[in-house]
């Protein structure tokens, strides 16, 4: 990376870092963009060159995340299913991180902001193509096919169903249980 990427990188990092102590500490719907641009020291130009918009700022991982659900299935261990391997990655991403103490504060302040709490949903199901297409590929099924369009769309949609739930580990793995196994398997095991 050279000297003016990572500049870049810092000066993303850097209001990112801002906006999130700002929204913690004030909350969410009392923090404007000048704000976090005044705390990062930048302009608010500059901040619009880095972020869409003030929920952005809130999450800056996106195209981590997508990598990363690729990567769950086309780095799989030889002989792990696809709904498996992304089983193991929604827990590990989605779920286990939210028992993590030092996430607490973050998850309560997307889950009680209306407008986080739906374009982290919105952020995360966007990953639907690229994830039906590294399907797709593994298994050699033409682009837009319906099999890997439905898995890839369940498989993200079972986040949002853990949500709320007494044991959100358990939901999701009834969830990929339904996708791996099929409905019969699902009320067999009860």
């Amino acid at each position: 990376m050279g000297r003016r990427e990572r500049k870049k990188a810092a000066t993303r990092r850097a209001l990112a870092d801002a906006a999130l102590k700002l929204f913690l500490e004030r909350g969410y719907d009392q923090v404007g963009i000048k704000d976090v641009a005044d705390a990062a020291d930048v302009s608010t130009t500059t901040l619009f060159k880095h972020f869409s918009g003030k929920e952005a700022l809130v999450f800056d991982e996106d195209a981590d995340q997508e990598a990363a659900l690729v990567a769950a299935v086309r780095e799989r261990p030889a002989g792990q299913s696809i709904p498996a391997a992304l089983r193991e990655h929604v827990l590990r991403v989605k779920v286990d991180v939210a028992t993590d103490p030092g996430f607490a504060r973050f998850a309560r302040l997307v889950d009680g902001t209306p407008a986080l709490r739906e374009y982290a949903h919105r952020m995360w199901v966007r990953h639907q193509a690229a994830l039906a297409q590294a399907i797709a590929e593994d298994i050699g099924a033409p682009e837009g096919d319906a099999a890997c369009e439905a898995l890839a769309r369940f498989a993200l949609d079972a986040v949002g169903l853990a949500r709320g739930q007494v044991d959100p580990r358990q939901a999701v793995a009834r969830a990929f249980d339904l996708l791996e196994h099929g409905w019969h398997a699902v009320t067999a095991s009860g």
